[in-house]
């Protein structure tokens, strides 16, 4: 599937990403859960490359941002403008910004950190779900979102940021 662009194929979409990475999740053991990443980083110029060393780093990344999008949605539904990316970050310094969340989270256990996620995604889900179609992906319908559309923020948080997930997790399980 294309990258949704209807409320009921995010839906989809992000369910069916959320379950083929709890599945791949659930396949490791404690050992392969805690093992640190060592899989070659050589030609990949992204930052998250060098940031994130286990599974714990990439589960609580997921649940970071899903948290920026609750926010950044609860807070101009109840009339308060608010940027997606909390201050100081913005998109050209938001690598600082997910180095702040790693550093947050490092005496986080990867349990908790899965716990997190699961209730986070619960909690995007059900806030996807009280919108209608043209509220998630008409442009301009919702001022607050600027250039973009909200559905385009929830397929980032949620399908999308998944898929970059598995990615990543598989290259780690092939070491």
């Amino acid at each position: 599937m294309g990258r949704a662009s209807t409320k009921q194929d995010l839906i989809k979409s992000a369910n069916e990403n959320y379950s083929k990475l709890i599945s791949l999740l659930d396949s490791f053991s404690k050992e392969e859960i805690s093992a640190e990443f060592t899989f070659s980083i050589d030609g990949r110029k992204e930052a998250h490359w060098q940031r994130d060393k286990n599974i714990r780093d990439v589960v609580i990344h997921l649940y970071e941002w899903q948290q920026l999008l609750l926010n950044w949605v609860n807070a101009n539904m109840k009339g308060i403008n608010q940027t997606f990316l909390p201050n100081p970050y913005n998109w050209k310094s938001y690598g600082d910004m997910n180095v702040m969340f790693w550093h947050k989270h490092q005496s986080t256990s990867y349990g908790d950190a899965l716990d997190l996620l699961k209730e986070s995604h619960s909690h995007v889900m059900l806030m996807i779900d009280k919108f209608s179609n043209d509220d998630l992906f008409a442009r301009g319908y919702l001022k607050w979102t600027g250039g973009s559309t909200l559905g385009s923020y929830c397929v980032s948080a949620t399908a999308s940021h998944y898929e970059w997930a598995i990615k990543k997790i598989k290259l780690h399980s092939k070491k």
